[in-house]
């Protein structure tokens, strides 16, 4: 994969995310600043079809006014290390919308941090 692919998809996520591409300075930094986020982005030529069988299943059982999710369990850790997976639409759709509405109305430290 060209240099430039990964590069590009990291501009792309950032303008998505309303944040800036940070580049490699080499240094451990994130990819993307944001306000509130520390964004990791990675490119691959093709995402594990199990992954995207467990995202399709969790969008056609989840009724139309629910986020689908899938959480992502290694048998034997513990829950708080699972990793939470949706889409970059839902994200930017129902989290990052909803965390601007809370900056707006002066409530985005005492809300949604704690768990």
């Amino acid at each position: 994969m060209a240099d430039r692919t990964w590069k590009a998809n990291e501009r792309a996520i950032a303008k998505r995310l309303g944040g800036q591409r940070v580049g490699n300075r080499g240094t451990n930094t994130e990819d993307v600043v944001h306000p509130w986020l520390s964004v990791e982005v990675k490119t691959r030529k093709a995402l594990p079809a199990w992954l995207l069988d467990a995202m399709a299943q969790a969008r056609r059982n989840s009724p139309a006014s629910r986020l689908p999710i899938v959480v992502l369990h290694q048998v034997g850790s513990r829950h708080d290390g699972d990793l939470v997976v949706l889409t970059l639409g839902a994200f930017t759709e129902c989290i990052l919308a909803g965390q601007g509405k809370r900056a707006e109305g002066g409530r985005h430290d005492d809300e949604g941090h704690g768990s």
